[in-house]
């Protein structure tokens, strides 16, 4: 018997190294070389050249081409924002490797970035001259304690090191989220459990799980716990959780702390209708024919030196980020009376993901996610996969990481730059018959987007930055993937006597789809027409006439307040008290005098409905408003804190704005959370058709007049006729 054991966990083993690799696709495999990075081709098919879109041929039925191959290991950085390359990690590997506090010791390196340049320094930046000095920013686990460098590429040098930050652990490496699922197989309590539960030790799939902080018997240890599923029968294993079943790990000894069994009476979902793979279905619906928007003349874009964008009027740097997902940096945008390039936004980024889910129970208070913070939402970005999340004539981008011992890989095809054209209309007007003017004029309406997905673990998350002509930017959000659902004795309604009880809808038998949100705060370091800006407040407000003055009783008119400080910026959507949002240089005026700016305009505007003293919320404080307004500091980045695992929450965004500094004529930073509330609803069930949302920074008096008047419009001559295959 024990032999049997032995040889049946031996195999699991096995069996789980293969899934996890395959799941989490976190990591390639190890280059051959340590001290250099290979070709990206020894880790993915899916590389991409940066010149594969100048297509010259008119030939739209020609075979599109698939993203190629890159050697990111001649990579050379050309801008002061460029990520690190690989020859520079390798760097920043070796210097550390030398450091006296890191030499025989254990370490792992959580975070390797570039250090960006003073922000002034940047801006003065031109072409053709010299790059400011390259720096990394590391963030470090050694001897059971963060440390924060700043590693010196040029000299070599650590110029910073900081330890005894507040509360809180850095972002779990790949590294932590893989090892951690096999942690529970060293307990013989626990494999004794999965097997009573009817589940082969072959068939177990685990997740890591991060716990929030609820205490101070989670202090000063780093944890996490560990649920497990079934995946006899399908791939879709999230849909049939052991529930109950949590495991409570030391990340950084993988010792099983603690080990809370209390669903033994519920049965493992079935997995009939679970799998969603194409090949897993027994029929499926052709709905519609396949469409592609083909470009005779080619893709209007171009990416110089790997990372800047140029498309119509618009130029920005950009790039991929492990905590971020995507920076967009230095937005430009043409003005079509001047043609001078103009400032509208300096940095743009994902700072956090707050993802609550409302089951007090046992198994599921803790599930209140950071997903940036805890997990990296740049290390969950999977590759995009070419005519279905991103159309032909994309540009890939792949993304160039530092593993937990400093070895640089690549998360390939990581984001893709494409044009879109849904048969929008940029503007038009007809006159009618009644002035005897025959006048039709139409414009079509063609985006830029930037497009990443991350699939943290169930979820995943699609988020587009688009970049209109008009000057307008949309940044918009898509939620897909599977719902985390709770195992439940229920087979239908009729069997539920206090359906609140059930926390979420019942889905399917035995399977519960649990009540959550998603708030999703975005970065925005806006430098509308240079750095000092101001925030004002356009309060919409119902005015009353006097008796004699008109036949009307009432009209609204626009109450303009300017933001001090902080805390009048500090801003609760509210449907019956409209308002706009400016961010304006008071120093830049138009032709008539109007302060030139952007205004923030707001969608997907969910409100979190957690209680302020709830310890979810004390760390997610950040989305007691939808708007925020600080002042520019580079320290002040992630809204959840720098260290946002099993932190306190005394590092926040409200913490910073609650200091209540000076924003007026200053340069101010805006953040915005969008919000969606998810009741899930059967058609869920067994993956979710993708819901978004949006936000816009639109032009208000930033341009003279309308800025794509002079486009000019689609003629029959410009486009090919492309024939269905039966009548070609």
């Amino acid at each position: 018997m024990e032999a049997r054991n032995l040889l049946r966990y031996t195999f699991f083993l096995f069996f789980a190294l293969l899934l996890v690799l395959f799941t989490l696709s976190n990591l390639p495999s190890p280059p051959s070389n340590k001290a250099e990075m290979l070709d990206c081709a020894a880790y993915s098919p899916w590389c991409t050249s940066k010149n594969r879109i100048q297509s010259k041929k008119p030939d739209f039925l020609q075979k599109p081409t698939n993203p190629t191959r890159r050697r990111h290991s001649v990579d050379v950085p050309h801008h002061p924002l460029d990520p690190l390359t690989v020859t520079e990690l390798n760097t920043v590997r070796k210097i550390i490797q030398t450091l006296d506090f890191f030499k025989n010791k254990a370490y792992a390196l959580h975070s390797v970035v570039l250090e960006e340049p003073d922000k002034k320094v940047v801006l003065r930046w031109k072409k053709g001259d010299p790059l400011p000095p390259r720096k990394a920013a590391v963030v470090a686990r050694v001897g059971g304690a963060s440390h924060v460098l700043t590693v010196d590429l040029g000299s070599g040098e650590v110029t910073r090191h900081e330890t005894g930050h507040m509360s809180g652990y850095p972002t779990m490496t790949v590294e932590d989220m893989t090892s951690v699922t096999w942690a529970p197989l060293a307990s013989a309590d626990f494999n004794r459990t999965v097997v009573e539960r009817g589940v082969d030790l072959a068939d177990l799939a685990c997740l890591p799980i991060s716990l929030g902080w609820f205490g101070k018997s989670e202090e000063n240890r780093r944890l996490i716990k560990v649920q497990c599923y079934s995946m006899k029968d399908t791939a879709n294993f999230y849909m049939r959780p052991i529930e109950g079943l949590t495991v409570l790990v030391d990340l950084d000894t993988k010792e099983v702390v603690h080990i809370t069994d209390k669903g033994k009476n519920i049965p493992i979902p079935n997995a009939a209708n679970t799998d969603y793979r194409f090949a897993a279905q027994n029929s499926y619906q052709s709905l519609v024919n396949p469409i592609s928007i083909e470009q005779p003349k080619g893709p209007s874009f171009t990416i110089q030196d790997d990372h800047l964008v140029k498309w119509a009027n618009w130029e920005f740097h950009l790039k991929p980020d492990p905590r971020a997902g995507v920076i967009v940096s230095r937005a430009m945008v043409r003005d079509s009376g001047t043609g001078e390039m103009r400032n509208v936004m300096y940095k743009g980024l994902t700072s956090e993901l707050f993802v609550p889910y409302m089951d007090p129970t046992d198994a599921w208070y803790f599930k209140t996610y950071m997903d940036a913070g805890e997990y990296g939402f740049g290390l969950q970005a999977m590759p995009l996969d070419p005519l279905n999340d991103c159309p032909r004539n994309a540009y890939y981008m792949d993304g160039v990481f530092a593993a937990a011992d400093g070895t640089p890989y690549v998360r390939s095809n990581m984001v893709c730059v494409y044009e879109s054209y849904a048969g929008d209309i940029g503007w038009r007007h007809s006159e009618s018959p009644i002035t005897g003017m025959e006048i039709r004029e139409v414009r079509p309406k063609v985006t830029l987007v930037v497009r990443m997905a991350a699939s943290v673990a169930n979820y995943d998350y699609i988020v587009d930055w688009e970049f209109q002509t008009d000057g307008l930017i949309r940044i918009k959000v898509g939620l897909s993937g599977i719902l985390m659902v709770k195992g439940t004795p229920y087979a239908n309604m009729n069997q539920v006597n206090d359906q609140e009880s059930l926390y979420g809808t019942l889905l399917s038998e035995n399977v519960i789809g649990v009540i959550h949100d998603h708030f999703i705060t975005f970065y925005l370091d806006m430098d509308v027409d240079g750095s000092d800006n101001s925030f004002v407040k356009v309060n919409l407000q119902r005015a009353y006439t006097s008796p004699e003055e008109s036949p009307r009783m009432s009209y609204l008119k626009a109450v303009r307040n300017v933001a001090k400080t902080e805390k009048d910026a500090q801003i609760k959507l509210k449907l019956y008290d409209p308002s706009e949002f400016h961010v304006v240089n008071p120093t830049k005026k138009t032709r008539v005098g109007n302060p030139v700016g952007y205004k923030v305009v707001p969608a997907g505007t969910a409100a979190n409905l957690l209680d302020v003293n709830d310890p979810p919320q004390k760390r997610g404080a950040f989305t007691n408003n939808q708007i925020w307004v600080t002042p520019y500091n580079e320290t002040e980045q992630w809204a959840g804190g720098l260290f946002v695992y099993q932190s306190h929450g005394e590092d926040t965004l409200e913490v910073w704005a609650n200091r209540d500094r000076e924003i007026e004529n200053k340069d101010i930073v805006v953040w915005y959370t969008l919000g969606f509330h998810h009741v899930p609803c059967q058609e869920d069930f067994p993956i979710m058709p993708t819901v978004s949302a949006s936000f816009d920074l639109k032009p208000v008096n930033f341009f003279e007049s309308n800025p794509i008047l002079k486009i000019p419009p689609n003629v029959e001559s410009d486009l090919p006729i492309c024939k269905a295959d039966a009548s070609a």
